[in-house]
């Protein structure tokens, strides 16, 4: 984006009734922000779902001067700013209909990684945070990068432990990046920004933080992303509209189930029982559904033993056919063993709890 183009987005981004939808729009028809300031209101109210109040404030002289001052902000504190037709800007938020137009980040921002969005409470739990601990560990040497909201409990977790095992992480602000917010997390935003992260915001300096920032900024988490993982939430905590907005943008959502009287465990059960996410079994079931590429040693090929108790001589018979076939029916799992049908069910059932093989449709088996 040239810096005259830059100048008149940033004019018309303070423009209070247009949001990015309509902005788009405006752009997509109008073919610049230049030209969309200096047309006629008559030409943009043919614009279809384009009202008077979206553009009653385009022309204001004092939105440009705004503008040049933010230009020159920028530059001074070192944020860069990015638009939908340049190559940096996430992906997978361009298939968000109310994308920011504009985007301010510092640090390191590529499409050259995998984006994992993971949300949760504030107030994570020992279990919550044991889980981020175990999930990141493993994702360590992939070429992930996770995607949280610098907030206090489990996104501060999640930016903790990603600098740990030197994965990137990048921190979506709900204000501009000359606040950091809470104060507390001053130095774990220094430290994502020297470790190969970024911090990334849709908020000029002259966009004050509002309640309403933090819903906008949980669309952005969710869009981020193919995949949202909720670690830990309330019936009513922020992670659930964040859940909202990834459903309406058909990602697949990922929450870690928990006991029924732990207050923090009632959301993502919820959301489980709604069919509003898919439930964490596991960390390796996980890994294996954010289709991800792992370390070879992370998940041996080997063939594989079942530590149960040496008598179970028909589980690991079944077991060894299944990895030599790579998938059987069961049919030809009875012909194959000489193990009746009645008898062979409970012993797959065994398998697939422990998490060594996996039921596909019409009764075949493969390895998990």
């Amino acid at each position: 984006m040239t810096p005259e183009e830059l100048l008149y987005t940033l004019a018309l981004k303070q423009c209070k009734n247009i949001g990015n939808i309509n902005l788009k729009k405006l752009l997509d028809n109008i073919g610049s922000a230049k030209k969309v300031w200096e047309s006629q209101k008559k030409t943009l109210l043919e614009i279809s779902g384009i009202g008077n109040n979206s553009i009653r404030d385009i022309g204001n002289k004092d939105f440009l001067i705004q503008a040049e001052k933010e230009l020159k902000f920028c530059e001074k504190q070192g944020i860069n700013i990015i638009s939908q037709n340049e190559k940096l800007y996430p992906k997978h938020l361009l298939n968000c209909d109310d994308a920011p137009i504009l985007l301010f980040y510092k640090g390191n921002l590529s499409n050259d990684f995998n984006p994992i969005s993971i949300v949760g409470t504030r107030k994570l739990t020992s279990y919550g945070k044991s889980f981020v601990q175990d999930l990141l560990t493993e994702l360590s040497g992939t070429k992930v990068c996770t995607v949280s909201g610098l907030a206090l409990g489990a996104d501060t977790s999640v930016h903790e432990e990603s600098l740990k095992n030197q994965i990137p992480t990048i921190a979506v602000l709900a204000q501009s990046l000359d606040k950091i917010y809470p104060a507390s997390n001053k130095n774990l935003a220094k430290k994502i920004l020297e470790n190969n992260g970024a911090l990334i915001t849709e908020y000029a300096s002259f966009e004050g933080m509002v309640k309403e920032n933090f819903l906008q900024r949980n669309r952005i988490i969710a869009g981020f992303s193919p995949q949202l993982i909720v670690v830990e939430t309330a019936y009513g905590g922020g992670s659930m509209t964040t859940v909202t907005a990834a459903n309406q943008y058909n990602r697949d959502v990922f929450a870690l189930p928990g006991k029924i009287i732990d207050v923090y465990s009632q959301g993502c059960n919820q959301l489980i029982a709604m069919n509003k996410a898919e439930t964490i079994v596991n960390i390796k079931s996980l890994i294996e559904n954010l289709n991800l590429s792992l370390q070879p040693e992370l998940f041996p090929k080997e063939k594989a033993k079942i530590v149960l108790d040496s008598s179970k001589v028909e589980h690991q018979k079944v077991l060894d056919i299944i990895i030599d076939e790579h998938t059987i029916s069961l049919d030809e799992l009875a012909e194959k063993t000489g193990i009746l049908h009645h008898k062979l069910l409970p012993i797959l059932l065994d398998l697939e709890i422990y998490g060594y093989v996996k039921c596909l449709s019409g009764r075949q088996y493969q390895i998990s």
